[in-house]
């Protein structure tokens, strides 16, 4: 890898550049009615999805679901209450429950509560069109509001924002189930500007094994024998497989390495304010080096669920460490 850095905006110059870079526009999609080709809706959903598992970062231009101005007003309005404790404000969709929030009025806790829901709501419809094969199989899982600028961020390494790094969850692990992601830039005025690189497969094939891949991987018989001992004896299993070990190792390696960040091939994206974008982070490498204001719902896709689930990375690490990474 030589360290190239690639910049793109908004997808001003994206026909130039379809085999380096991963950010591709929707079209043909009506707000609030849906494809505009009803006829085309099943083939234009698979598109999606095979874009995404392909690596692809897909956007809208604008804001594809209803989202008044008087909450994106509000929003601009909030600030984080602390960032020691939480690095968004999170809502749990299944719980109905906010999180990350500090407020004087108990009215303004009630009306992020209740834009958050409705947010979580929309993008939940949008993606159940958009993304149609999914959407009977995936696991709703947390949305997020995240008000502070990302530039300068007093983080710690494995928390920082603007590190290159794919995404694991500490306590939620996914089993080989993927993690998608979809934001939104409510920022008026100014882009938020993301940095990728190369797609999964190659970094895998690059770092995965240096990154302790086989040493993990010789545990996963371990871990199922234990799990089967567990529960005769009426214990609950911890849910982590090898697969989640691995990938919260491979999140911490990319973000430790000083060799890896200076030196990878680099894709620079300006994401434009009222834009909306998704993509599979646990495969996407990502890092946010500016921007403030952008709202996110995540999504946890089976792999059954998958167009093309070879390419999903669970396949590509057992391909990779000659062992399956998911005891029962």
């Amino acid at each position: 890898m030589n360290g190239k850095v690639l910049t793109e905006t908004g997808g001003a110059s994206e026909q130039s550049h379809l085999n380096q870079h991963p950010w591709k526009q929707i079209t043909g999609y009506e707000p609030g009615r849906g494809w505009a080709n009803p006829v085309e809706s099943v083939e234009r959903a698979r598109w999606c999805c095979e874009q995404l598992e392909d690596g692809q970062i897909l956007y809208f231009r604008g804001i594809p679901f209803d989202f008044p101005e008087a909450d994106r007003t509000f929003l601009l309005q909030q600030r984080q209450s602390d960032a020691r404790i939480h690095k968004n404000i999170s809502y749990r969709p299944k719980q109905d429950m906010l999180r990350g929030n500090l407020s004087d009025q108990p009215e303004d806790a009630e009306r992020l509560h209740k834009i958050m829901r409705h947010f979580s709501g929309e993008i939940t419809r949008l993606l159940t069109q958009t993304l149609a094969p999914y959407a009977s199989n995936w696991a709703l899982d947390f949305a997020s509001f995240r008000p502070e600028e990302e530039k300068g961020r007093k983080l710690s390494l494995h928390k920082r924002n603007d590190l290159l790094h794919v995404d694991a969850f500490p306590s939620r692990p996914t089993r080989g189930a993927r993690i998608l992601r979809c934001f939104t830039n409510i920022n008026p005025a100014e882009p938020r500007v993301w940095l990728t690189t190369d797609r999964f497969p190659q970094l895998a094939e690059s770092f995965a094994k240096d990154a302790g891949l086989e040493r993990i991987a010789s545990t996963a018989d371990h871990g199922g024998v234990m799990n089967a001992l567990k529960r005769a004896i009426g214990l609950q299993p911890k849910n982590q497989s090898a697969y989640d070990r691995f990938m919260l190792r491979f999140h911490d390696y990319m973000k430790e390495s000083e060799r890896f960040q200076a030196n990878c091939n680099k894709i620079q994206i300006s994401i434009p304010p009222l834009t909306t974008w998704m993509c599979f982070t646990d495969s996407v490498p990502h890092a946010v080096l500016s921007g403030r204001y952008a709202l996110e719902q995540t999504f946890i896709v089976p792999v059954h669920a998958l167009v093309n689930p070879e390419k999903s990375p669970i396949r590509i690490l057992e391909r990779i460490a000659g062992h399956s990474l998911v005891q029962t």
